[in-house]
């Protein structure tokens, strides 16, 4: 199989530079950090009380995970935003063009130097998450869905930044519209969905009054806007985390919150359809990105025709 030239460009050059021993040691500083002062707290809390608390070590587990997934989906976008941009900005992109390599060759090659990246910051920091072996609770499979998770959301974060890079021309503008689509898509599923169970709560209030005493109320809920958080990867993480920890069925809490019936094929296979359809969606922004990229090098080609004529 033959090696994608970009791809092995990336690697030479991240393994040189000083960048990436430090983005795995900031990374990897504050998880550890996080660990051992939770791990701190609960040795405090043991030698006051003389009783062990092992929901002190579930909750390490929770805080080192959560805060593994927002450090990758913040950093995927701001490592794969300028990819494209980048390259326009500093005249190589025509350069690269110019040579047998096709448009998808530069954007996939982007990504996977990218994503390679945030596997081996996934991969770095899994024996801080896998602690919690140690005082049980936790199974393999439940690590590996873990991961997946976050193989998820970074491939999902990576495939935006790198179409918005490949629309826009300046890095600065691609990286704001990049996390600006992230929070819109993080936060306005939750805004949308809350907005709808307003609506909701308020017309069976409306109803309520109209109809009187006979009106029978139910519980109001968002209805079909909860599916917008199949796109979510923080709603595919908060599941996963709200099923390991034993809380309930994986989407119990959030349905709940949300007046919706914990029950369904979705909602039952709910993290491995959000999975899917986050991968999905992620292969179809490379597509974008590789759609807007080939002009350049139609563009390019036409050129060199005109000047060899």
């Amino acid at each position: 199989m033959k090696r994608n030239p970009v791809f092995s460009r990336e690697m030479r050059v991240s393994s040189r530079s000083i960048r990436l021993p430090l983005i795995l040691a900031v990374f990897n500083g504050i998880l550890s950090v996080a660990a051992l002062f939770n791990m701190y707290s609960a040795v405090t809390q043991v030698r006051t009380s003389a009783a062990i608390q092992y929901t002190r070590f579930m909750d390490m587990y929770e805080l080192v995970a959560t805060i593994e997934f927002v450090l990758l989906v913040f950093l995927s976008p701001a490592v794969t935003a300028a990819s494209i941009s980048g390259e326009r900005e500093r005249q190589t992109l025509d350069l690269m063009l110019s040579t047998q390599m096709t448009a998808s060759q530069v954007v996939v090659g982007k990504l996977m130097g990218a994503l390679a990246t945030q596997f081996l910051l996934i991969i770095s920091g899994f024996p801080l998450v896998a602690m919690v072996f140690v005082y049980g609770g936790i199974t393999w499979g439940d690590a590996l869905e873990l991961i997946l998770c976050y193989v998820a959301a970074a491939f999902f974060a990576g495939s935006l930044g790198i179409c918005c890079s490949s629309l826009f021309k300046r890095s600065t503008i691609s990286t704001v519209v990049t996390y600006w689509i992230m929070t819109a898509v993080v936060g306005g599923t939750f805004f949308i969905n809350q907005f709808a169970l307003s609506m909701s709560s308020m017309n069976l209030q409306s109803a309520a009054a109209f109809y009187g005493a006979g009106y029978e109320m139910t519980v109001p809920s968002s209805g079909g806007a909860f599916y917008l958080f199949l796109l979510n990867p923080a709603v595919t993480f908060l599941g996963i985390m709200d099923g390991q920890a034993g809380r309930n069925t994986p989407m119990f809490e959030i349905c709940s919150r949300f007046g919706v019936a914990a029950e369904g094929f979705v909602i039952e296979y709910w993290i491995p359809i959000s999975i899917l359809i986050q991968l999905a969606v992620g292969a179809l922004l490379i597509l974008a990105a590789i759609h807007w990229v080939e002009p350049v090098k139609k563009r390019r080609k036409t050129h060199q025709k005109k000047e060899e004529a």
